[in-house]
Parts: structure tokens; sequence; C-alpha cells
């Protein structure tokens, strides 16, 4: 659904083409956030996973992107997440959006709203998948709907900027299919 108390002028204002760099860095910090909120664990993949966390929080990046490396194609969608973003940013691992799109569609197929929103701004972009605002705006929103209360106004007016960017009729047949959407665990 659309939030109405955020006008689409004043999304375009703080998503607007013209301060993209700045933008980009934003969403992604904000996608870093979500990612730290990411810290618990279950069952046996827990240690593995907090030492990847631990190792991302140091900045040791090569030593996260290992741990969780090994969990990511187990099918964990949280160490998906974590190498979504590795590799959109190039730490620890080589810069390669393609890589990333792919561990962040994984993620985000199994419900988890980081990589929604994170998936959502690389098809907004056009980084590592073809560009394409109807699809930005699918995973936007299913991010949106579930958002913790330190990610929802701002990944709220993200997805509302990027809603102005395609028709009514777009907007609808996104919503309409995020409305029908489940998550499909690879485990």
């Amino acid at each position: 659904m659309i939030d109405h108390s955020v006008s689409p002028q004043d999304a375009r204002k703080s998503y607007s083409r013209g301060r993209k760099p700045i933008e980009w860095r934003k969403a992604f910090a904000s996608a870093a956030l979500a990612l730290s909120l990411l810290l618990t664990g279950a069952g046996a993949s827990a240690v593995a996973e907090v030492s990847g966390a631990d190792a991302f929080a140091r900045r040791d990046y090569p030593r996260a992107a290992a741990a969780f490396m090994r969990l990511a194609e187990r099918g964990d969608p949280q160490a998906q997440t974590y190498l979504g973003y590795l590799y959109a940013k190039g730490r620890g691992v080589p810069h390669d959006d393609v890589l990333a799109a792919q561990w962040l569609t994984r993620a985000a197929n199994q419900g988890l709203p980081t990589a929604q929103f994170m998936l959502g701004l690389m098809y907004d972009k056009g980084l590592g998948l073809r560009q394409d605002f109807t699809e930005a705006y699918f995973w936007l929103d299913l991010a949106t709907a579930h958002a913790g209360k330190r990610e929802l106004d701002y990944w709220t007016r993200i997805r509302n900027a990027i809603g102005s960017k395609i028709m009514r009729w777009e907007l609808t047949e996104a919503q309409e299919r995020a409305s029908y959407w489940r998550p499909l665990p690879e485990r």
C-alpha cells in the first residue's frame, strides 16, 4: 500500500536522481544497520553466524565472507543477505553486482525484509539486474510491510519515490503481487 502521509514530491526530493550517489550510500547504510540487527541465529548455524557477524562488526570482511558463505550455500537467508551486501560493496570479496543480486534474491525469496529492500534498490538502479522500477517497487513494498520501527519511515519514503516513477496500473500490479506473495524457504 502507498503511504499517503509522504507525498510523491517529498519522496522524490529525498530520493531524486540528481543525488543518486549520496542516496545510494544512505540506502545501503540503512541496509547495513538492518543487517546488524540480524545478529541472532538459531540452531547449529548460530555459532558460525555469530562468528561471521562478529567478524563483520570488526570489519574483518574476508573472515565474515568466509563464515557467511558456508551458511549461505546451505540456504541461510541472513547469511545470504550479508553476502549480498559484501559483494555489492566489494568488502572481503571482489565487487560483483551480479553475485550480490543472486544472493539477495535467494534471501529475499525466503522473506528477509533487509534483503528485499536491498534487492529493490538494485532493481531501481539496474545493478546486477536489468533496471525495472515495477520490480523494484514490488520488493520494496514487501520489505516495507515487514520493516522494523527503525527502518519503516525511510524504507517507505524510498518505496514511494520509486512508485512515483511507474504508471498507476504498474503500481497496482506490484501491490497485488506483493499481497499474494509468500516466502519460499530453501531448507
